[in-house]
């Protein structure tokens, strides 16, 4: 199963991309601003090139996590210690490979594990912190709705594009 890494560096733009139109003051910024009582005076002293830089690696840290939870293959790849050599894979893997090794190879395929990502582990997260942190229930629905949205995307050009 050969692995395309431009597409796992293009999935880690879409939180970027998302993000911008997502945290736009005419879509949910403004809300967000004020749940945490920002101003856009005091947004804009962060050091924006730290700020996108390592949002662009904590993303491509997620898009390993995802291409194992989106492609189904990596699995049968892991079973036999890593990427098949000669010596140590044995037939029945290549049988394996030569029968399913495309299969659920979809971005829709993607997308559906992408979003229960988004549903069943971001935002458990952000709620057990939101609640912790004595935030809103809109500040939670944003910042969830965010990550279900951006790792609904990246599942979905993992899986179809990697």
């Amino acid at each position: 199963m050969e692995i395309k890494p431009i597409a796992l560096f293009l999935s880690a733009l879409v939180t970027l991309v998302v993000g911008f139109i997502w945290y736009n003051p005419k879509v949910f910024g403004t809300i967000w601003m004020r749940e945490n009582n920002l101003t856009q005076e005091e947004l804009r002293k962060g050091n924006m090139l730290k700020i996108f830089g390592l949002t662009y690696i904590f993303s491509l840290m997620i898009t390993v996590t995802l291409m194992s939870l989106t492609i189904h293959q990596t699995g049968a790849v892991g079973m036999v210690g890593g990427p098949p050599l000669i010596d140590s894979a044995k037939p029945s893997f290549a049988a394996f490979m030569a029968d399913y090794g495309m299969a659920y190879r979809t971005f829709k395929h993607g997308a559906l594990h992408g979003f229960m990502s988004g549903l069943l582990f971001a935002f458990p997260i952000i709620g057990i912190n939101g609640l912790f942190e004595r935030k809103s229930w809109k500040y939670i629905f944003i910042h969830a709705g965010f990550w279900v949205i951006t790792l609904t995307l990246m599942g979905g050009i993992i899986c179809a594009y990697a």
